[in-house]
């Protein structure tokens, strides 16, 4: 799913899914610098990000895939 990634200006790092029009932040990253790995969203979900280069600028728009769908917790 296409989804866009933003950091705001208090620091806070989130996700938007333009398709159910949700916003949520980033609240885990598998890997430091996010890309390549899986990152969990406050809502429980979880996305597999794909590989970037390390400094990629944001905000970005990228194809990820959603692993998990939040209400197995």
């Amino acid at each position: 799913m296409k989804i866009m990634i933003r950091t705001a200006p208090n620091g806070v790092t989130s996700v938007y899914v333009p398709k159910k029009d949700l916003e949520e932040p980033i609240v885990s990253m598998e890997r430091p610098g996010m890309w390549g790995g899986l990152v969990t969203l406050a809502n429980g979900w979880q996305l597999a990000m794909p590989e970037m280069p390390e400094g990629t600028t944001l905000p970005i728009t990228v194809e990820a895939r959603r692993t998990t769908t939040g209400e197995e917790a």
